[in-house]
């Protein structure tokens, strides 16, 4: 089949069906007597395989090990495993940074309410976002350039 059937098969562009042989996850295309790049069934399954493996969020280099791995002969059920672990535990920090800026947001929200926009007169600053020790210190350790211009 050509490269164009090969898309509509795997539900993969044409652009990336070249790229994926580019960068050696997919086998290169054998080559019609046109020129034309001429694919089988099996390279569906493995583009299958790829979409199935970046949808659990599998990297392409990671992809490419799998299939290294299972060119060789070799058993990948233990590589993806500890791969997978490794994602989870990214997911997992991921998520508790999340949950630390949202506890943050859910402070300034409360914070804002309370606040009269009236009282706002620093053009520099929103007064809803608290200024923080690291601002002040660093702002009276530099001059402002504006300052040294006047």
């Amino acid at each position: 089949m050509r490269i164009g059937e090969l898309s509509t098969l795997a539900g993969v562009p044409t652009k990336t069906i070249r790229y994926y042989e580019e960068i050696g996850i997919l086998p290169p295309a054998e080559r019609a007597e046109n020129g034309y790049r001429t694919y089988w069934p099996e390279d569906a399954g493995r583009l299958g395989f790829i979409k199935d493996a970046q949808a659990t969020g599998l990297t392409l280099d990671e992809i490419a090990e799998i299939l290294d791995l299972r060119e060789r002969g070799e058993s990948t059920c233990e590589h993806v495993i500890h791969m997978t672990r490794h994602h989870l535990a990214d997911i997992d920090a991921r998520i508790a940074a999340l949950r630390k800026t949202r506890r943050g947001l859910v402070s300034l929200v409360e914070r804002a309410r309370t606040l009269d926009p009236a009282e706002c007169t620093d053009t520099d600053r929103c007064q809803t976002i608290p200024q923080s020790g690291r601002g002040r210190a660093r702002i009276h350790e530099a001059p402002s350039p504006r300052a040294r211009h006047h």
